[in-house]
């Protein structure tokens, strides 16, 4: 389909079966194989865990992308890990950047507290291309992210969801002029195999998603993303 699509996983470790150990561990085996496939970004997105269980997860899932990492023998770039809202999480782990809510502080104060955490020395986990993405549900909101110094927008939801029919769908007109700026802009919500190519040809830069990859053989997904 595009071979420059990127491909941004979400995760949500409760819709796995099983108790808290069983979801975690099958979480980091998602992980895994999303950054084999070549997923470029996944977003840890566990909002129900205490700080401490949640740096743990992430530091977790930051070991299990380094070891797959160094099974291809390369010192390329490879998937980054992101994680939802808690920039200081992020920084302390050594996460590759943080996605911030619609609602969460603005860019600029996420970027104060990378250069505050930076600046206590070089020998912190900190990394000066750490990554900032927000969430967003209008061409406005796109367009001010743009303004803040975000490094990409998420626009949700797209299309209908089988879950919440009754949510408010963004939809591809929406996602077309929004992806006119220089900004890059993900596609979320709704998007499946079937639809995923009208967001490409609207423009986006890549397609977020977590059912997409989380149910389904993510090496399946990639292939027909980016070759199709």
């Amino acid at each position: 389909m595009a071979a420059g699509c990127r491909l941004y996983y979400i995760t949500d470790r409760n819709a796995f079966p099983g108790d808290e150990f069983a979801k975690r561990r099958r979480l980091l085996e998602k992980v895994a194989e999303a950054a084999r496939a070549g997923v470029d970004y996944i977003q840890l997105r566990e909002k129900d865990l205490a700080t401490r269980d949640l740096e743990n997860l992430a530091r977790e899932a930051r070991q299990t992308l380094e070891r797959v990492s160094r099974e291809f023998l390369t010192t390329k770039q490879g998937t980054r890990l992101l994680i939802n809202s808690r920039t200081d999480v992020a920084l302390a782990v050594g996460a590759g950047g943080v996605h911030l809510r619609g609602d969460d502080i603005s860019a600029g104060e996420a970027r104060a507290v990378v250069e505050g955490y930076l600046s206590r020395g070089p020998n912190m986990r900190g990394t000066r291309d750490f990554l900032i993405g927000t969430s967003c549900h209008s061409v406005r909101e796109v367009d001010r992210a743009g303004e803040q110094g975000v490094d990409f927008a998420v626009l949700a939801p797209i299309f209908e969801k089988k879950d919440a029919p009754q949510a408010g769908v963004t939809g591809l007109d929406v996602l077309r002029e929004a992806c006119r700026g220089r900004l890059p802009v993900f596609a979320l919500g709704g998007v499946t195999l079937g639809n995923a190519r009208a967001c490409l040809t609207a423009g986006v830069a890549g397609i977020a998603a977590i059912r997409l990859f989380q149910e389904n053989p993510v090496g399946e997904i990639v292939r027909h993303l980016r070759v199709s």
